[in-house]
């Protein structure tokens, strides 16, 4: 795959998993200073890994909210708690992903986490 394939491909990833108004957002705040950045985390963390066949789209959903749970990044959290939707994880199998990351990430992250997920759960239930 060239450049502008894996481009293109993890244009369309992105706007599958993240939503076309997240993604359409993101490219209205696009800069010179961030334009690289962006460009690079479409092509190789969308047009690569994300599309990889090794993994299904919801088992990568449930890596990527373990991995912000355990690093304690809350805003990415919150967004792809979104994206675990729209990658047909349930409010159940999100609830495994927190009690799961409770035991490996700690009590204390997954505490906030649970809190970030509801007001997402409500935010989304509100918007529906």
């Amino acid at each position: 795959m060239d450049e502008k394939e894996r481009y293109d491909t993890g244009i369309s990833v992105r706007r599958a998993v993240l939503g076309d108004a997240w993604v359409d957002r993101a490219q209205a705040r696009l800069s010179d200073f961030n334009r690289d950045f962006q460009d690079l985390i479409t092509r190789y963390a969308w047009g690569e890994i994300w599309n990889r066949p090794g993994l299904d789209r919801k088992t990568r959903a449930c890596m990527v909210l373990s991995t912000c749970i355990a690093l304690g990044r809350w805003e990415e959290f919150r967004l792809h708690v979104q994206a675990a939707f729209n990658n047909g994880l349930t409010q159940d199998e999100l609830k495994e992903v927190l009690l799961q990351s409770a035991i490996y990430a700690g009590v204390p992250a997954a505490n906030t986490a649970v809190h970030h997920a509801e007001e997402v759960i409500a935010q989304l239930q509100h918007t529906r």
